[in-house]
């Protein structure tokens, strides 16, 4: 049980049933200021109850409540408000955080599912910065999610369908050469790819051409569909590279060609139910009612479109999973998409529509400007990443170089690096893309944080800490970790309800900076009676902070 909910039982006890233990919880505030106290409950809504002022209230309450856990407990205005006996709150968290180990801040398995849609880059393009965000930012979701209880499935829905394939056709056909593909089929093929575009400005039939090579994709042509898998299978040993070092996994890699056969299923449903109306030839679910324009089910030759595939894929994944909530970790320019499919599921009766949310995010710039396959304006994501790595192996050949398992420390740091510098941004701000700030090893960065840990594993080993628990008196610096290790739970809370990793991100920064103001102030080493009680501190925030870094997806090296 939280202080919080501990602070409301307190309160209800002497309140009575003017308000329920749930309400006086919800009222609870934490004070912005550390003189004001650790917790502060607002009396006006008992006003009425009571047909009294709420500063005579706050008064009358705060003469009444005595209880071990708080050390002070005053009237201030209309506020109640307690200060933590900081021994004893302080002896409970630590105790907790090194039984829980990693446990400390889950919740208990609760058997449901949330299915998470995210990455889903394009076959036969490279995996540039501009994938970045959706991959990281849906990998942190599903750790979230998994530390809240929950069953996860993560999908990549790959873009392997659609007519830049009969693009690519037309270019691969007119200008490329099978042993250029195969020795960098990525490069060729994006290569191939602008070149396309460049010669249809110049020839607009190229388009025309693009469309009837992924018309015969669609009928099943022989030569067309041995292209098609030859760049998805290219495509994808590509892209595993890339996942496995950054560390990402998926459960499905069910992409847009999964849904071809299923589309049909659809189709029938939103007839059975009269949702299917004509529009100058195509055929569209209207949404008036829910002030949208109309969703496109079907062109008017026949042609299904994005909406239809996405609707399809929902249905599976309705039918097959049963999820609570469906997260779609898509860019913000697909508001309106998201919008109308949510009100055609709900048209179509599916009961769990309100558990699916668009989780969009802003964009990765780069000059100021949207990064653009089509232009060949592009960061590769893998370049990117072993820049990195290799920045983190000369700092390591600078400053550590005997150290132990240095490439894999070098990994770690680097790609963290990245990944971090993405995650620390809430997700709806863009992102001007600059590699020397993302590799910067101080500031607000994976790096320090990284570092940080680092250090107090070394203070650990050279203490020689023993497993002891924390005994000590608690002073303002050993207070100020006390208190953000103890905020851990409530942080994973508010970043799961909000979809927002930034929020961890931002809680391990502050946490790192409050350890090292403790580190600065308090000699840890110093061999006396408390050595050992000091150790427990410092191994509680190396648990606390190698798990934050985990569900951020990035790694904790004990040496750096």
């Amino acid at each position: 049980m939280s202080y919080k909910q501990q602070y409301a039982q307190v309160l209800h006890d002497v309140i009575g049933d003017a308000l329920s233990q749930e309400e006086i919880e919800q009222l609870i505030e934490q004070p912005k200021h550390e003189d004001h106290g650790d917790l502060a409950f607002p009396c006006f809504q008992l006003a009425k109850a009571f047909r009294k002022a709420p500063m005579m209230i706050a008064t009358e309450l705060a003469e009444k409540i005595d209880n071990p856990l708080f050390s002070n407990v005053q009237a201030a205005g209309p506020y109640v408000n307690v200060f933590l006996n900081r021994e004893v709150v302080s002896r409970e968290i630590i105790k907790r955080v090194l039984e829980e180990q990693q446990a400390y801040g889950s919740s208990e398995p609760n058997g449901k599912t949330i299915v998470t849609d995210f990455s889903s880059p394009n076959i036969a393009k490279p995996f540039s910065m501009g994938h970045l965000r959706s991959t990281v930012i849906g990998n942190a979701l599903n750790q979230i999610s998994r530390k809240k209880g929950y069953e996860v499935v993560g999908i990549n829905h790959l873009g392997d369908w659609g007519t830049q394939f009969g693009k690519l056709m037309v270019a691969y056909n007119m200008w490329g050469k099978e042993e250029d593909v195969r020795s960098e089929p990525i490069k060729e093929l994006l290569k191939l790819y602008v070149r396309f575009h460049e010669e249809a400005e110049e020839n607009p039939g190229l388009e025309d051409e693009g469309r009837a090579w992924f018309k015969k994709l669609e009928q099943g042509d022989e030569q067309a569909t041995a292209l098609w898998t030859w760049f998805r299978e290219v495509s994808l040993v590509e892209f595993s590279r890339v996942y496995e070092m950054l560390g990402v996994s998926f459960d499905s890699l069910n992409g847009e060609a999964f849904y071809n056969d299923k589309m049909q299923h659809v189709i029938d449903l939103l007839e059975e139910k009269d949702l299917l109306v004509e529009s100058e030839g195509a055929m569209v679910v209207d949404l008036e009612a829910e002030g949208m324009p109309p969703a496109l089910i079907k062109k008017k030759d026949g042609a299904t479109l994005y909406a239809t595939r996405d609707l399809a894929a929902a249905v599976y994944r309705l039918e097959t999973y049963g999820f609570e909530q469906a997260f779609y970790v898509v860019g913000g320019e697909q508001a309106l998409h998201f919008k109308q499919l949510f009100a055609v599921l709900k048209k179509l009766g599916f009961e769990n529509v309100d558990g699916m949310h668009h989780v969009p995010f802003g964009l990765i710039m780069k000059d100021g400007k949207k990064m653009s396959t089509r232009k060949g304006r592009i960061v590769l994501l893998e370049e990117v990443l072993q820049d990195a790595i290799n920045v983190a192996k000369q700092n390591i050949a600078e400053k550590n170089p005997n150290l132990a398992n240095a490439e894999q420390t070098a990994r770690e740091v680097g790609v963290g690096a990245v990944i971090f510098h993405d995650l620390k941004n809430e997700r709806m701000n863009n992102i001007e893309f600059d590699l020397e700030q993302m590799l910067k090893f101080e500031g607000e960065t994976g790096p320090y944080v990284q570092y940080t840990n680092a250090r107090a594993n070394s203070l650990l080993r050279k203490g020689a800490y023993d497993g002891s628990a924390f005994n000590g008196s608690a002073d303002d610096y050993s207070w100020g970790v006390v208190s953000m290790l103890n905020q851990f739970s409530a942080v994973i809370d508010r970043a799961f309800t909000r979809r927002e990793p930034s929020i961890i991100s931002r809680y391990v920064l502050d946490l790192a900076q409050s350890f090292n103001k403790y580190y600065g102030q308090v000699r840890v080493l110093e061999d006396d009676a408390e050595k050992q009680s000091r150790l427990a501190l410092v191994k509680s925030v190396t648990i606390v902070l190698t798990e934050g870094l985990r569900l951020l997806g990035v790694g904790a090296p004990e040496e750096m």
